[in-house]
């Protein structure tokens, strides 16, 4: 977290959190989603508008984080921004060589490969669970074939938030910040 981010907590401890706002797709891509997004219905529905600018990216990259129910959220300053997932709180890029990066570019090592009913791939961390990215699932392939990743364990994607403790859509809930 940036100390930027941590003194302003200290100065405004009790600033409301924002839900619905914040929304990472299965491709690693923010999306901001006004009160006009949200009311076409759900992420999965209505993705709002796609963050591009690289230093915001890299802001709310380095200030994401989950609170100790699996919500995910971005420390924005004092205001925790809760995230809605479309898949998982983690999008994995593979290379060639095997490396793993997250789409915050955070490093991490498989510990375990999962398949899905429809042929998506994950990969279990001890950061956590994260889907690869569409674009990589051929050099996932790849590095199978190789014996360079352990066979996958078929999957039920519904069971994959409560399995990892993750939240997809965190709720407001007034008894917490």
């Amino acid at each position: 977290m940036d100390a930027i981010v941590r003194q302003a907590i200290a100065k405004w401890p009790r600033v409301p959190a924002c839900f619905g706002w914040l929304g990472l797709d299965a491709r690693g891509r923010w999306y901001l989603r006004d009160a006009a997004t949200q009311a076409k219905g759900s992420f999965r529905v209505s993705k709002g508008d796609w963050l591009r600018h690289v230093k915001l990216l890299a802001f709310i990259g380095r200030n994401y984080l989950a609170d100790e129910r699996g919500r995910w959220f971005f420390q924005n300053g004092p205001q925790q921004v809760f995230v809605e997932l479309e898949a998982t709180p983690w999008v994995w890029r593979i290379s060639a060589d095997g490396e793993i990066r997250s789409h915050t570019d955070q490093p991490a090592t498989a510990e375990q490969i999962l398949l899905d009913e429809q042929g998506r791939v994950y990969i279990a961390t001890a950061i956590g669970l994260g889907i690869v990215h569409s674009l990589d699932v051929p050099t996932v392939a790849a590095l199978l074939e190789q014996g360079r990743l352990a066979a996958p364990e078929d999957v039920v994607a519904q069971t994959l938030p409560a399995r990892f403790g993750y939240v997809v859509s965190p709720a407001y809930d007034p008894v917490q910040r």
